[in-house]
């Protein structure tokens, strides 16, 4: 079956959610393009994240989060990945209501702990107790999450396809994001 995509599809959700992984599925399942924010800011930046972090700090890079946010909502329908704390910053969520359609993959926190922590890359979680750290930002930032368009609960049973297809079967409800071309 084919699809049209009219909105760009938002990931967003708590670091070790899957959003990368299950955003490429899901942007190959709907023959789409993909795109990462972060991806992006490391390519226009010509440094990593952490080093960004480091050099710049987590204010100037939440500032140029949100402008390559804005410039990738402008293009064609794609699937977009996010980092953790874009969906907090109210302009993102605005942006994102307004050209496009948020999607959370909720994982709970055993199942983010079980990903990130054998992983150096998340500059949020280099502390004395990247546990209590993860668990303190799980719990300020999944009020916000809840907010999102839609919710799709995540396992760590589900299969990257799984989620890419429980995300599909999420979107297909919504016929101002996803429409059979079928039809």
């Amino acid at each position: 079956m084919l699809w049209k995509l009219h909105k760009t599809v938002v990931l967003v959700g708590m670091m070790g959610a899957g959003k990368t992984a299950v955003g490429k599925a899901l942007a190959a399942k709907l023959d789409v393009p993909f795109l990462d924010s972060d991806a992006e800011i490391v390519n226009a930046a010509n440094m990593s994240i952490s080093e960004i972090f480091e050099r710049d700090g987590e204010p100037f890079f939440r500032a140029r989060e949100s402008e390559v946010i804005a410039r990738l909502l402008k293009g064609t329908p794609c699937v977009l990945s996010t980092g953790g704390g874009a969906f907090l910053a109210q302009r993102n969520r605005t942006l994102i209501s307004q050209r496009g359609v948020s999607v959370c993959l909720d994982a709970d926190l055993p199942l983010l702990w079980s990903r990130v922590k054998s992983k150096d890359l998340r500059p949020l979680l280099r502390t004395p107790d990247p546990l209590a750290t993860l668990t303190e930002l799980f719990e300020k930032r999944t009020p916000t999450y809840a907010l999102a368009d839609i919710s799709v609960p995540t396992s760590a049973v589900y299969s990257i396809e799984d989620m890419a297809e429980r995300v599909a079967q999420a979107l297909r409800a919504r016929a101002d994001v996803l429409e059979s071309e079928d039809a």
